[in-house]
């Protein structure tokens, strides 16, 4: 099926796109972006471009454009409508536009490019490059795509490692596009520097000059060429044909104006009918039959060329193309415009056709003319096979000089090392230093091998090509072979001498390892054994120094087994002299395996027997030590473990008397001096353990496991079960003066006291300020919150929330008794002050409770009366001013 219709020459459709099948997707992305590339290249002339050739294309408006650019004709009035029914009538237009151009369009459709399938947009887009970037390439009547492929090849064919049989795999290594950059433009890029192991730089190349000055934009990615295995052949073709026009165009245009100035009215302006003389033929036949013998001469076989024949060959070929051959184009194309300029005039005058003479028709010359265009053909193809043969040569010549002379470079002064005599006077470990270096140097001498075979293979092939300086070529091959079996020779020698040598010392160098490897743990054990003995320890209890007791018996249990193998150890050095004495080796240096030597082995033994006896002793004394710490530790955990329960005892015994209501106060109050005496009395006990303790800090004891009890616990509890007797027997006595200095009687206080225990949760003696309001409301006090500040005011003046029983009673009496007067405060001062007129602090401070008496003391004026002593207080004038102030 052809793809194009009509009178114009038309190319084969080379690929149908299947509606079904998919595309692989390397390629796919491949001819995105290739055929988006070649998109823009063309919309940009319209100031437009496209992002993604799918998305679009589809409304149709930029496909119109893309089509009236590249054909340069107006195409229908789009629709500016955004509906479906718009954008498939522009895409029909587009359609319709390519089929009028001779175009059938395949599985193909309006609704296909506007859903933006990419498989039928990329489809049509293909179409669109055959139709208007590849269709029109013709090189010797081929078709479009041979036609290309062939241009490509006759521009490569002189470049080395390229060689273009394909759109697809031969561009892969990136030097055929150099190579048609460099074969029209050889300023752009240096291809004597391009190898084609490194496709990426090739590939990168070629895009960036063709982009930056030929104005082909950069259609492909290195990156995706060289990871697909056969890239896409639509993208490459794209690309290739963008080389094609922006190097061929020159070459178009000047044909073009060639055959316009052929064809102008001056080469017609003889109006005779009569036949003008013709002598364009003669000449022209002339040039012909001429060219050809000399295309045939120079294409024959037994044409000799060399390497200097070259540039001359090339001169004539290219003075034939320049100089010679395009004047006789102009002049056949004359020859036939006149021709048939005169055939016209003779028809239109009735006369008869002009006859050329035989072989001077213009068939004729345009059979000769052709036969000439095919020995051109034959004539380059012959001079490009020269060059690369005479190259070849070259190239192998080249190739084996420096081979040879790499080779050369290597085995200098290879000879002289290999007889030296080094190995006479080394150490078994130069020995095998020596080994390794020659084992080394044989493996560098089975590397080179190949390189002597490939030296040897090319003055074979250089033979065989009949190279003209085949004679020293062979006498350098020669010299090289030689010099190589004489190495190998000694090479071997070298090698058994080595291995001798290596032998005579080896049975020495077995005794060095085997006392270094017997000496070093025996070494380290003397080291650890000495500092294990000499180590001073520190131990706490009877039982830690009864297991280093233990360890020492069984460090000296292994001491006979430690002798037998510091025996061994020596013979082995006592062999090894008899060795080196009996056999007269020469033996450089000490042990390589070891810096310990016989002498320092028993050094070291006879200082580990030294240190054991002084390590009995001082285990012994250590003992004796611990066992002195264990019985002080016994006797102080005896008394401690019986005067801590005691103590406890005593201030729960002392809580209880407290918050108990049993006899009166002064019954609770003698029975209180009672167990303060007890208590007192129980001191001696306490200083006993002192002196315990005192013997065990001495002996800086400091653990025993056979008490939960400290010093300092001791203390403590001591001192809080004094302070406890005498804070509660200060409550009892205040609690007495209350009664007394507020009337209350015995029955009352035992209320007050049932009624403190009752709201007294946690039986501390002491209510806390929710207690205490629970106990008011069960009172019957309405209580709000300001008057419960009030009350916990004068109960807790220090704000501490706490509220003890002797505030309780203070504030009880005052609820409950009568409103005082002036006379009655002081009388109460009064029996404070012992009848005095005036009362001291330290009296008011033994007999109220803290916070009272400071508060008392801060506001008495001092007693100025006759009776009066340092610090007397005025408590009348206080009593007065405090009776006129509140209601107590």
């Amino acid at each position: 099926m052809d793809q194009y219709d009509g009178e114009e020459n038309y190319m084969p459709q080379e690929d149908d796109w299947d509606r079904d099948m998919l595309l692989d997707p390397a390629w796919e992305k491949q001819q995105r972006k290739t055929f988006t590339a070649w998109c823009n290249s063309h919309l940009r002339k319209a100031g437009t471009q496209i992002e993604n050739i799918e998305e679009d294309f589809r409304d149709g408006l930029k496909l119109m454009l893309l089509l009236e650019v590249i054909s340069g004709e107006r195409l229908a009035k789009p629709e500016r409508g955004k509906m479906r029914v718009h954008k498939i009538s522009n895409v029909n237009k587009a359609l319709d536009f390519i089929a009028s151009k001779g175009v059938k369009l395949v599985s193909i459709g309006a609704e296909e490019i506007v859903d933006g399938n990419a498989k039928m947009t990329l489809g049509m887009i293909w179409t669109i490059i055959l139709r208007f970037a590849i269709q029109d390439i013709s090189v010797e009547e081929t078709s479009a795509k041979e036609g290309l492929l062939l241009w490509c090849q006759r521009k490569t064919a002189p470049y080395k490692n390229v060689n273009i049989q394909n759109f697809h795999i031969s561009w892969k290594d990136g030097l055929g596009f150099c190579a048609l950059i460099h074969r029209h433009r050889p300023e752009l890029i240096d291809y004597g520097k391009l190898r084609k192991d490194d496709p990426m730089t090739n590939l990168n190349t070629a895009f960036d000059v063709a982009e930056k000055y030929l104005d082909i934009p950069k259609m492909l990615d290195a990156e995706d060429i060289v990871g697909t295995a056969r890239p896409d052949e639509k993208a490459i073709m794209t690309y290739v044909s963008s080389f094609y026009h922006a190097f061929s165009g020159a070459q178009k245009v000047s044909r073009k104006q060639l055959v316009s100035s052929s064809s102008s009215p001056s080469s017609l302006s003889s109006s005779s009918c009569c036949p003008q003389p013709l002598p364009l033929p003669q000449s022209l036949w002339f040039f012909l039959t001429s060219s050809f013998s000399l295309a045939a001469q120079l294409n024959s076989p037994l044409l000799e060329l060399t390497v200097p024949h070259f540039p001359h060959g090339s001169l004539l070929q290219m003075d034939y193309r320049r100089l010679h051959k395009p004047p006789k184009v102009q002049e056949k194309c004359q020859l036939e415009i006149n021709f048939n300029t005169l055939q016209t005039k003779l028809r239109l005058s009735n006369r008869p056709a002009f006859m050329p003479s035989e072989g001077k028709m213009v068939s004729d010359i345009n059979n000769a003319w052709g036969n000439l265009e095919g020995a051109e053909k034959g004539y380059e193809e012959w001079l490009l096979n020269e060059i690369r043969r005479l190259e070849r040569l070259d190239h192998l010549a080249e190739k084996f000089r420096q081979k040879a002379a790499i080779h050369e470079a290597w085995t200098g002064g290879k000879e002289e090392m290999l007889q030296q005599r080094d190995y006479e006077s080394s150490s078994l470990s130069e020995i095998k230093a020596l080994l390794k270096k020659h084992e080394a140097f044989e493996s560098d001498l089975t590397a080179h091998q190949d390189r002597v075979e490939q030296i040897a293979a090319i003055a074979q092939e250089l033979n065989e090509l009949d190279y003209y300086d085949s004679p020293s070529v062979n006498a350098r091959c020669q010299r090289i072979c030689d010099q190589w079996d004489s190495l190998g020779n000694l090479t071997q020698k070298r090698s058994e001498a080595l291995q001798r040598t290596e032998k005579l010392l080896e049975t020495i160098d077995q005794l060095y390892l085997e006392f270094a490897k017997r000496a070093a743990p025996f070494n380290n054990w003397m080291e650890g054994a000495m500092e294990d003995l000499q180590d001073t320890f520190i131990v706490h209890t009877i039982e830690e120094i009864q297991g280093l007791s233990m360890a020492h018996e069984q460090f000296k249990a292994t001491l006979p087994e430690a002798d037998k193998e510091r025996q061994a150890i020596l013979g082995i050095h006592n062999e090894i002299a008899k060795i080196v004495q009996t056999y007269h080796v020469n033996i450089a240096g000490s042990n390589p395996y070891t810096t310990i030597n016989p002498q320092e082995v028993n050094a070291k033994w006879d200082k580990v027997r030294h240190l054991v006896p002084q390590r009995d002793q001082a285990l012994i004394e250590e003992h004796a030590r611990q066992q002195n710490n264990e019985r002080l530790r016994r006797q102080f955990a005896n008394q401690a473990n019986v005067i801590g329960p005691w103590i406890q005892t005593k201030m729960e015994e002392i809580g209880r008397i407290s918050i108990e209501m049993h006899g009166t106060l002064e019954d609770q109050l003698t029975h209180l001096r009672q167990y303060e005496k007890s208590i007192i009395n129980y001191k001696p006990k306490i200083d006993q353990l002192e002196g315990d303790h005192q013997l065990i800090q001495e002996a800086l004891i400091f653990d025993n496991k056979h008490t939960n009890y400290t010093m300092e616990h001791i203390r403590v509890g001591w001192e809080q079960l004094l302070t406890t007797i005498a804070r509660t027997i200060n409550e009892i006595e205040n609690q007495i003066l209350t009664r007394d200095a507020k009337g209350i009687t015995q029955e009352q206080l035992n209320e007050f006291r049932a009624s403190f225990n009752h709201f007294d949760r946690k039986r501390t003696g002491i209510m806390e300020a929710e207690d205490f309001k629970t106990c008011l409301i069960s009172m019957g006090y309405n209580l709000g919150e300001n008057e419960f500040s009030r009350i916990m005011s004068i109960v807790d003046p220090n704000r501490m929330g706490l509220v003890t029983f002797q505030a309780f009673i203070d504030f009880m009496s005052r609820e409950t008794a009568d409103t005082d007067t002036a006379d009655q405060v002081m009388a109460s001062f009064k029996v404070l002050a012992g009848d005095k007129n005036y009362i001291l602090a330290d009296e008011l401070r033994r007999e109220l409770p803290p916070d009272q008496a400071e508060y008392c003391i801060a506001r008495m004026a001092p007693y100025s009366g006759p009776d009066a002593v340092p610090g007397a207080l005025d408590y009348m004038s206080f009593s007065t001013a405090l009776y006129g102030e509140s209601d107590l």
